[in-house]
């Protein structure tokens, strides 16, 4: 849809895009308003519309792509899930029987830069001495 208003001796025109598919999305729509004399706005619009409407179509084509790399992602992501859950039982308990009895280990939480310290039991070094 496009509006055209007079103010204060200027034209003010409205691009107001409507929406192909009720799927699209929002961001598509965005309104756009130019405000000029008759002769600029004869000499601009033209380029500034062309721009705003390959810029629609990029935005519209990324948004497209990023959902159809959202959802295989998904889909792998739910695949993977899915792949230890049926593997057969018997693999399951044999792989348990094979392995010795897991000790238990720390297990640093908190993330860190700097490798683990080994606790010796003697008091760190002070310096000076």
């Amino acid at each position: 849809m496009i509006t055209v208003a007079l103010i204060d001796g200027k034209l003010k025109v409205n691009v107001i895009p409507t929406r192909a598919k009720d799927s699209e999305d929002q961001a598509l729509n965005t309104p756009l308003s130019y405000t000029g004399s008759p002769e600029e706005l004869d000499a601009e619009l033209g380029k500034h519309l062309a721009s705003y409407v390959d810029s629609h179509v990029l935005l519209g084509s990324t948004l497209a792509e990023a959902k159809a790399e959202m959802d295989a992602a998904a889909k792998a992501a739910r695949q993977r899930a899915k792949a230890p859950q049926q593997s057969p039982k018997s693999e399951q308990t044999t792989s348990k029987q094979d392995t010795p009895a897991a000790t238990p280990t720390t297990v640093e939480t908190t993330p860190s830069l700097f490798a683990p310290q080994q606790q010796t039991g003697q008091p760190p070094a002070q310096a000076g001495s």
